[in-house]
C-alpha cells in the first residue's frame, strides 16, 4: 500500500511513535518493490542466458526464429514491468544509461501533416504570444501494404513582455517515445494473435511495403503493450466473476524450453459468459499443467477457505480437475454434447444400432432447444418443462433399461454410464432458464487458439503464453461484441495512457464505444 504524502507542517505535527511507524511503513514498502525490482532483474538475466544457448539448439531456422521472438517479447516485458517498478520505488531508471539514437523514418515514404498549436495564443498578462519555433516528432503508421508516416508538429510559443513559453503538449502513447502508432502496433498484435503470423514472417511482409521492421522490435512493441494492456485483461476477469454463469474448458498447447530439446504439454483454459448473457467476454488463462488448482486458482477459490472465491454455476465437462471446486460449493452443469459425442462416436466407428436409439433421444432434446434459444428466461424455463422433461425421462428409463442388457466394459457400456453418472449435472439445465444445455459456446472460443497452436509450438515461457491468452482474451472478447478487433485494440492502445484508473471498464469489449470525432 502507497504510503500517503505528508506535507511539512503536517509532518512537524507528527508525534515520534507515529513518525516511527510511518518510518517503518515506508522501509516496508520499499523492500517490497526493491524485493519486485530484484525478481524481474533475475527474470531478465535467465531469459538473456536462454537466448543465449538457444543458439546452440538443434532447430530449424523456423523454430528458431519462434523461439528467439518469444525470448525478445519477454524480455521487453519484463523490461517495461521493471521500469514501472523503478519509478515506482524512485530508484535509478533505465535512463541513467544514454538511450541508443534512433534512425530517421525514410524520406520516401508519405507524410500527413498533424499541427498542435495552443488553443489560446494570448498570454495570461494580456500581451500576444509570439511563434518563435517548434517541435517535430514522427510516428510510423500502416495500413496493409502501405507505410505512411504521421508528422507532428507542436509550435512554440512565447510573451515577449513575461517571457512565458507555451506549447501544446506531447500526446501520452502506449509506447513512450516509441515511433509507431497505436494502428501499426494494433496490426502487429492482430496479425500475431488473430491472423497466427509470427513476427518474423511479418518481418518479411513489412519488407515487401518499403520497411524491413527487425523481428527484435517488433517484440518489444508486443512484449510491451502485453504489459500496458494486462490491467484491462485484469478488469475483464474481474466483471467476469460477477456473473452467476460460466463456461470452462481448456485446450492443449505444446510448451517448448531450452536446454530440454523436447515440447510438454501447456493449457489455455477459456471462462466465458454464456450466449443467454447480455455481457458477452472470454478471459483466456495460460498455465505449465492441467491441475485443477489452475481453474480454482482463476476462479479465486481457497479450498481451505470456506466461502472463498467465485460463487455461481459452473458448465463444464466432466474433468476430474474441477472436482475440488465443486466440493467447495460451486454448482455444476454438465455438456449435453459430450454425452451425445459418446455415443455418435460408436455410430460412426460401428453402426451401434443402441448407440443410434440414443442419437434419437438427443436429437429431440436439441429441437426443443433450439426452439427455446429466442425466448425470454422464464418462458425458456417454461417451456423446457413441457418439451424436455419428458424426453428426458425417457432417456434416463431407456439407460437404465440399456445398461441392464450391455457387458460391463463394453464401449456402449461406458457411453451409457458417462450420462448416467453425469445426469444431476447433465439435466439441471432444465430448472434453469439461464444455463445452456452444453459447454459448445465455450468451445467455439477456444477454437482461434487450436488453429494457432503451430504458431504456439515453441512458445518457450510462462509469460510468453499467458501474454498470448491475455491479448486474445481483449480481441476475441471484442470479436464476439461484434467489434472489428483491429478497430477495437487500436482505440484502447489510443485512449489507454491517458484513461482514469477509475474509468478503465469503460474500455472492456462489451463496455466500448469508439470515439466519434
Amino acid at each position: 500500500m502507497m504510503v500517503p504524502v505528508i506535507s511539512d507542517d503536517e509532518l512537524a505535527s507528527i508525534d515520534k511513535p507515529e513518525l516511527l511507524a510511518i518510518v517503518q511503513s515506508l522501509r516496508d514498502e520499499l523492500a517490497f518493490k526493491q524485493k519486485v525490482i530484484d525478481k524481474i532483474t533475475h527474470e531478465m538475466a535467465v531469459l538473456k542466458r536462454l537466448k543465449f544457448a538457444a543458439k546452440s539448439e538443434p532447430f530449424s531456422p523456423e523454430q528458431r526464429s519462434l523461439l528467439e521472438e518469444t525470448i525478445d517479447t519477454d524480455l521487453a516485458a519484463a523490461q517495461a514491468e521493471l521500469d514501472k517498478a523503478r519509478a515506482a520505488a524512485k530508484a535509478a531508471t533505465p535512463a541513467d544509461k544514454e538511450a541508443p539514437k534512433r534512425k530517421r523514418l525514410p524520406p520516401e515514404l508519405p507524410r500527413t501533416e498533424h499541427r498542435h498549436e495552443p488553443e489560446d495564443t494570448t498570454c495570461h498578462c494580456g500581451c500576444a504570444l509570439k511563434r518563435i519555433g517548434e517541435d517535430v516528432s514522427e510516428k510510423l503508421d500502416y495500413a496493409p501494404g502501405v507505410f505512411t508516416v504521421e508528422r507532428h508538429v507542436r509550435g512554440k510559443w512565447v510573451c515577449a513582455s513575461c517571457e512565458t513559453l507555451v506549447q501544446a503538449p506531447v500526446a501520452a502513447h502506449v509506447i513512450d517515445k516509441g515511433i509507431p502508432t497505436s494502428g501499426l502496433l494494433a496490426h502487429v498484435m492482430i496479425a500475431k494473435y488473430i491472423d497466427h503470423l509470427p513476427l518474423y514472417r511479418q518481418e518479411k511482409i513489412f519488407g515487401r511495403a518499403g520497411l524491413a521492421i527487425p523481428q527484435s522490435t517488433l517484440s518489444d512493441w508486443v512484449g510491451t503493450c502485453g504489459v500496458q494492456l494486462q490491467a484491462l485483461v485484469d478488469a475483464l476477469r474481474e466483471e467476469l466473476l460477477t456473473h452467476r454463469i460460466l463456461h470452462a474448458d481448456e485446450t492443449p498447447v505444446a510448451m517448448l524450453k531450452p536446454g530440454k530439446g523436447k515440447t510438454h504439454r501447456a493449457y489455455v483454459w477459456s471462462y466465458c459468459t454464456t450466449s443467454f448473457d447480455p455481457v458477452k467476454a472470454v478471459v483466456f488463462d495460460f498455465t505449465e499443467s492441467r491441475g485443477g488448482e489452475h481453474a480454482r486458482d482463476f476462479l479465486g477459490i481457497d479450498t481451505n477457505v470456506a466461502g472463498s472465491g467465485w460463487r455461481g454455476t459452473l458448465v463444464c465437462d466432466d474433468y476430474s480437475g474441477y472436482k475440488a471446486a465443486f466440493a467447495h460449493g460451486l454448482v455444476e452443469a454438465g455438456c449435453l454434447a459430450h454425452a451425445r459425442r459418446k455415443f455418435h462416436e460408436l455410430w460412426a466407428t460401428n453402426r451401434s444400432t443402441i448407440a443410434e436409439e440414443a442419437l434419437e433421444f438427443f436429437r429431440l432434446l436439441y429441437d426443443v432447444e433450439r426452439d427455446a434459444q429466442e425466448l425470454a428466461t422464464d418462458e425458456r424455463r417454461r417451456w423446457r418443462q413441457e418439451k424436455a422433461v419428458p424426453i428426458a425421462k425417457a432417456l434416463k428409463d431407456w439407460l437404465e433399461a440399456q445398461r441392464a442388457r450391455v457387458p460391463d466394459g463394453s464401449a456402449i457400456a461406458k457411453a451409457i454410464d458417462y450420462s448416467r453418472g453425469r445426469w444431476p449435472a447433465l439435466t439441471r439445465y432444465l430448472d434453469d432458464g439461464d444455463l445452456p444445455c452444453d459447454n459448445n459456446w465455450v468451445e467455439n472460443q477456444i477454437r482461434p487458439i487450436a488453429l494457432g497452436r503451430s504458431n504456439w509450438l515453441f512458445a518457450g515461457s510462462l509469460r510468453a503464453g499467458k501474454r498470448a491468452a491475455a491479448i486474445m482474451s481483449l480481441v476475441h472478447s471484442a470479436r464476439i461484441n461484434g467489434h472489428d478487433p483491429y478497430a477495437y485494440l487500436k482505440d484502447v492502445l489510443e485512449r489507454l495512457p491517458s484513461q482514469p484508473a477509475s474509468r478503465i471498464t469503460e474500455l472492456l469489449p462489451h463496455r466500448w464505444q469508439p470515439i466519434v470525432s
